[in-house]
C-alpha cells in the first residue's frame, strides 16, 4: 500500500506518520512539505492525507489537479483524505470526491477509524481496477474491465455491454451478469445494470452515464436507487453527479 502525507507543518507531518505507524508498521509513507513538492513528485498513491491550508497550492487545489491528472490518464483514484484546522473547509472536500477529513488536532480513536476505512476502501478500489468480466462475442473471449464499463442492456435476447471502447455484444440472462458485476452496479430497469462509478446525473425517472446515454430508471426502483448510491457514496465510491 502506497501512503503519502502532504502538510506544511512538520509537526503536523511526523504525528501523522506516527499514527499511521501505529496502525501499519511495515508500510512506507512518503512524505511532502507543500502541495508543489507533491504535484512535481507525479507519483500515485493509495492513500493520501492532505493539508488544506497551505501556502501557495492548498490540498484542494493539489487534490483537483491530482483528480483530473488521474482521471485523463485512467488511473486508479486516491483515497483522500483532507487534514484540516477549520471546519468550513470540510464541504470542498466533496468537490473532489475526498474520502474523509479529519480535523486538528487529531484524535487518535478518530484517526483510527477513518485510517482503516481508508484502507479497505483503497483494496476495493485495486480490486476493481483489476477485476473483469470474461465475455464470449464473435466466437472470440475477451476481458472486459468493469471500470470501462458504462453500463449492461438487455435486447432482443442479446446482452450489449457498453464500454469505453464501444459494445460488446454477447447473450445470457441479466440477473447473471448482475451477479458477476458485483456491488458497484445496479439493475435501475429490468433492461439496464448501471456502472454507479458512471454516473453523471439522475432524475426520477433517468440515469445519465459517462459517454452520454440515458437509461430508464423504473419508478418503483427510484428509492432504493438513492439509498443505494448514497451508501456507495459514503463508503467511498467515485462520484461524479
Amino acid at each position: 500500500m502506497k501512503i503519502a502525507v502532504c502538510d506544511d507543518d512538520k509537526a503536523a507531518r511526523e504525528h501523522i506518520v506516527s499514527l499511521i505507524k501505529e496502525q501499519e508498521g511495515s508500510t512506507e509513507t512518503a512524505v511532502f512539505a507543500s502541495g508543489e513538492e507533491l504535484l512535481d513528485a507525479g507519483r500515485d498513491f493509495d492513500i493520501l492525507f492532505l493539508d488544506v491550508e497551505m501556502a501557495n497550492v492548498s490540498g484542494i487545489d493539489a487534490a483537483k489537479r491530482i483528480r483530473r491528472r488521474q482521471e485523463k490518464e485512467g488511473r486508479a483514484k486516491s483515497v483522500i483524505i483532507f487534514v484540516t484546522g477549520y471546519e468550513k473547509y470540510v464541504y470542498d472536500a466533496f468537490d473532489v470526491s475526498a474520502f474523509q477529513y479529519l480535523i486538528k488536532p487529531l484524535e487518535k480513536k478518530r484517526f483510527t477509524a477513518v485510517f482503516r476505512r481508508a484502507w479497505k476502501e483503497a483494496l476495493a478500489l485495486r480490486e476493481r481496477e483489476e477485476k473483469y468480466l470474461f465475455v464470449k462475442s464473435g466466437g472470440v473471449r475477451k476481458k472486459v474491465f468493469l471500470k470501462d464499463l458504462f453500463y449492461i442492456e438487455s435486447a432482443n435476447r442479446k446482452v450489449i455491454l457498453h464500454t469505453e471502447t464501444g459494445i460488446v455484444e454477447t447473450y445470457g440472462k441479466m440477473y447473471e451478469w448482475e451477479q458477476a458485476a458485483g456491488d458497484g452496479f445496479y439493475r435501475c430497469h429490468r433492461c439496464y445494470l448501471v456502472n454507479m462509478e458512471q454516473i453523471v446525473s439522475y432524475g426520477t425517472d433517468t440515469i445519465e452515464v459517462a459517454n452520454g446515454d440515458k437509461l430508464l430508471l423504473a419508478q418503483k426502483k427510484y428509492a432504493s436507487f438513492v439509498k443505494r448510491y448514497m451508501n456507495y457514496a459514503r463508503n467511498g465510491g467515485t462520484v461524479n453527479v
